[in-house]
C-alpha cells in the first residue's frame, strides 16, 4: 500500500505542476500583441505539449487515487467524499484548461490576462483544501 501512495503522490504532484503552470501559459497568450505572431505560437506549442503531458498523469493519478480508496485498504470518512468531489473539480478544471487551449488556437479569446490571474488560482485553493481533508481527516 505504501508503494501505492507515494506513486499517487508523484502523480498528483505532477499533474498540479502542470495545472499551475498551463493557464499561467494563458495569462501570457492573453497578453501576448496580436502582431506577435511567433510569441503567439511559441506559447501555444508550449502550452499543447503541457496539456498533453499532464493528461495522462491526471489520469495516472486519480486511477491510483480510486485504487487506494477502493481496494480495500481502509479509507473511509465524510472527508474522502469531500476531497473526492474537489477532485472532480479539479478534472472540469483540466478539462476546460483544454478548451480554453483550443480556443488560444482558433485564435478566438475574449478573456483578459487578469481574468487568467484569477483562473490560475482555484487549483492552488483546491490542492490546499485536499491537503487539510487528508491529514486532518476532519470528519
Amino acid at each position: 500500500m505504501l508503494w501505492l501512495k507515494a506513486f499517487h503522490i508523484f502523480f498528483v504532484t505532477s499533474w498540479f505542476a502542470g495545472l499551475f503552470y498551463l493557464p499561467r501559459l494563458f495569462v501570457n497568450l492573453a497578453m501576448v500583441p496580436a502582431d506577435s505572431h511567433a510569441e503567439r505560437e511559441r506559447l501555444l506549442l508550449m502550452a499543447g505539449k503541457l496539456y498533453r503531458f499532464m493528461t495522462p498523469l491526471g489520469v495516472l493519478a486519480v486511477v491510483l487515487g480510486l485504487w487506494l480508496w477502493f481496494g480495500g485498504f481502509g479509507f473511509a470518512g465524510g472527508w474522502l467524499h469531500l476531497k473526492t468531489a474537489l477532485v472532480v473539480l479539479l478534472i472540469i478544471y483540466h478539462g476546460y484548461c483544454g478548451r480554453l487551449l483550443q480556443v488560444f488556437t482558433r485564435g478566438g479569446n475574449d478573456k483578459s490576462h487578469v481574468w487568467f490571474r484569477f483562473f490560475n488560482e482555484l487549483p492552488v485553493l483546491v490542492l490546499l483544501a485536499v491537503i487539510f481533508l487528508a491529514v486532518l481527516k476532519p470528519f
